[in-house]
């Protein structure tokens, strides 16, 4: 029979389960130690440029398109595309075909020094002193031409230089040098053209080729230099996660200049120096950190 000493013994069993029970589910709300997975990259010395980028076409800093003196038929051709020409060499003969004159070849000289770029004619071909005979390019320079706006052309002087790069020779960079700066601006577009030369002694640099010119305003060499991914803020309120014993820690940064997705510091970190790039808005001060070095 079901006697009162064993209602009390299922009683007290009835309890202690349920204290049990109670005590895991406690167990169950402590929160385990956050740890929070980041990306960083650790910061380095470099130089940083401010540019201007601009696009256009390489052409020879001096061209001259031969035409000849009088009228006639071209009997004679002394260069061909591709040879050097001395300014006064002889580029092709005419006999002229003007009543009253003896028979006697008419030169068509070269007006520069240069390499002949095109012939415009064969033997044969009658000509008039309209008639181009042949282009004549010195191409021991080239130049760019580049349209400055009116707001940036303070911060352009003669002498200053500039980075071309081509799609003709990937992963080179040449250097050239503002060589002229018009005075007048164009009331249309209230741009002013600049002129930039390039050293060509081997000729590389061809005539019509496509370049990329970054005229460059500003240059800092050996200076701290972080990825834009690292800047967390506004305006001249800028901040940064730094990475210290696996811990995060906000600090306050000062900014110089830009060059693409790179930013100088100028004030807050130094050489070596890991900050988030990834994973920071999750962060705050002191929060543990599981570290994954990005370069």
């Amino acid at each position: 029979m079901f006697n009162k000493t064993n209602l009390l013994l299922c009683s007290i069993l009835f309890f202690v389960s349920l204290a049990l029970t109670g005590c895991q589910d406690k167990s169950r709300l402590v929160p385990e130690k956050e740890v929070i997975p980041v990306r960083v990259n650790k910061v380095e010395l470099q130089s940083i440029k401010n540019t201007f980028d601009y696009v256009d076409d390489i052409k020879a800093q001096d061209e001259a398109v031969i035409y000849p003196k009088v009228n006639g038929k071209i009997i004679e051709k002394i260069k061909e595309e591709g040879d050097r020409v001395r300014r006064g060499d002889v580029v092709a003969y005419i006999d002229r075909d003007e009543v009253g004159f003896k028979f006697e070849k008419a030169p068509v000289e070269s007006p520069l020094t240069g390499i002949i770029g095109r012939t415009y004619v064969d033997k044969g071909t009658s000509v008039t002193p309209q008639t181009p005979i042949a282009l004549v390019v010195d191409m021991d320079k080239v130049k760019i031409d580049i349209d400055i706006t009116e707001e940036n052309i303070p911060k352009i002087a003669l002498g200053q230089e500039a980075e071309i790069t081509l799609q003709s020779y990937p992963g080179e960079k040449f250097t050239g040098v503002v060589s002229k700066i018009s005075p007048v601006l164009d009331l249309d577009t209230r741009t002013a053209p600049i002129e930039i030369v390039i050293p060509n002694p081997d000729h590389r640099l061809k005539s019509g080729m496509f370049a990329r010119v970054q005229l460059i305003m500003e240059e800092h060499k050996n200076v701290p230099v972080i990825i834009k991914e690292a800047i967390m803020g506004r305006g001249n309120d800028n901040y940064v996660y730094l990475i210290k014993d696996n811990k995060a820690y906000q600090k306050d940064v000062k900014l110089g200049i830009r060059q693409g997705a790179y930013y100088e510091v100028t004030d807050g970190l130094q050489d070596g120096d890991l900050v988030v790039v990834m994973g920071q808005q999750k962060l705050y001060n002191g929060v543990a950190v599981m570290v994954e070095e990005g370069r």
